[in-house]
């Protein structure tokens, strides 16, 4: 018999990369600051800092 599965179950998982106007890539890093968890995105190369990885563009 067929295993059943949710409809909002995942099959594959993606993972999406996101690059940097100089050409390196962004790697999402979460830091814990006062207590709270801080989310980071950093490029690579450039060591350039933002909230977010759409913040690159």
């Amino acid at each position: 018999m067929a295993q059943a599965r949710s409809k909002n179950a995942r099959t594959a998982v993606a993972k999406q990369r996101f690059f940097c106007s100089c050409g390196g890539e962004i790697q999402v890093k979460q830091m814990s600051q006062n207590g709270k968890v801080k989310t980071i995105a950093e490029c690579g190369s450039c060591k350039r800092v933002e909230r977010r990885p759409s913040d690159f563009n």
